[in-house]
């Protein structure tokens, strides 16, 4: 089968686009899924920069979050059949541990996302648990199904599930025009929050306030501090949700109002931040650290595609041109999600 991967750790610029054996599923539980499209999330790059702490199997077919049509289902797989158009759940886990079956998946000793330790969606072919492949929503097309995964049962857990928003709160989401970023105003606005986000360049202010956002700062020319505290005449905010990291994390607390609740599950720019320790005893201050979700809210998040969610795509790409893919995605010059299509 045709596939895009790599050989070893060293980044993006590795990758190789060539012939691997195709999968065949080995167990009764288990779909075999023709891939028709895959995203891309920051968690790609920092697997095969090394960054990840598993051992990764060289070669390695990688990317976590696809889509595409069930080729072959065990005998044990009543939900499905042959022809299905699907998307696969990228959270996997043991199954029969007691988180597991308590309905916390993601907090499973073994839980990581497809494309680790297992070979990922970059590829015409893959096989995964019968019980992480859901049918596509009616409406969407693969491309956009490929988006869900990863960026929107992130998002959710974080809001939804963690967070528990209420109706009309007010939240601040960095980095706005990023895929989880889009799935976050989205989320926030079925909830008719107020929507702060963070963007770095002008030509992206437009796009986020299309998308919903009530208010945009620039924090390449403001401080997002002072602007969240104008915005919101000193009652500072009821959620945060913080993916940036380092760099933005100590003043997002100073961001939450008392009794507020501070998002993260990401660090782009570091997982090292320094934060004042009163700041989060003295607001009463709740932190939740977010690793995906669970399969439970991924069924309850489809019902809401298309018609209350829809995915943001910037660009499709070939597979051919899966590097210049991931050149994007670090560019940081793009808006929604990036997708490759496997014809």
């Amino acid at each position: 089968m045709k596939a895009a991967y790599y050989k070893e750790l060293k980044g993006y610029k590795r990758i190789k686009v060539g012939q691997l054996p195709k999968p065949e599923i080995e167990r009764e539980d288990e779909v075999l899924i023709r891939i028709k499209a895959f995203s891309l999330n920051h968690l790609d790059v920092w697997v095969m920069e090394g960054k990840y702490p598993m051992e990764i199997p060289l070669p390695h077919i990688f990317a976590s979050d696809g889509s595409g049509v069930v080729e072959k289902v065990g005998s044990s797989v009543k939900h499905l059949k042959e022809g299905d158009r699907v998307v696969i759940f990228s959270g996997i886990s043991c199954g029969i541990c007691e988180r597991c079956i308590s309905g916390k998946d993601n907090e499973c000793d073994k839980f990581r996302p497809l494309g680790t330790v297992e070979s990922g969606v970059s590829a015409e072919y893959v096989k995964v648990p019968g019980v992480n492949v859901f049918k596509i929503p009616k409406g969407l097309s693969f491309e956009e199904a490929s988006c869900i995964p990863i960026t929107y049962i992130t998002s959710w857990h974080s809001l939804v599930s963690r967070a528990r928003i209420k109706q009309g709160e007010t939240v601040l989401i960095h980095g706005g025009t990023s895929g989880v970023g889009t799935a976050l105003i989205q989320i926030a606005k079925l909830y008719n929050g107020t929507v702060i986000t963070t963007v770095g360049d002008d030509w992206k202010e437009e796009k986020v306030r299309e998308l919903g956002a009530d208010f945009v700062i620039n924090y390449g020319k403001e401080d997002f501090l002072l602007k969240v505290k104008e915005y919101t005449e000193g009652k500072l905010c009821d959620i945060v949700v913080d993916h940036i990291g380092a760099q933005t994390f100590p003043k997002s607390i100073q961001c939450a109002k008392r009794g507020g609740r501070v998002i993260t599950f990401g660090s782009t720019t570091g997982a090292e931040a320094t934060v004042n320790l009163r700041q989060i005893f003295g607001k009463n201050l709740t932190i939740h650290g977010i690793y995906m979700g669970t399969k439970g809210e991924f069924l309850e998040l489809m019902k809401l595609f298309p018609e209350k969610l829809k995915p943001v795509i910037d660009s499709v790409y070939s597979l051919e041109q899966v590097q210049k893919a991931y050149e994007k995605l670090l560019s940081r010059q793009f808006f929604g999600k990036i997708v490759v299509r496997i014809d």
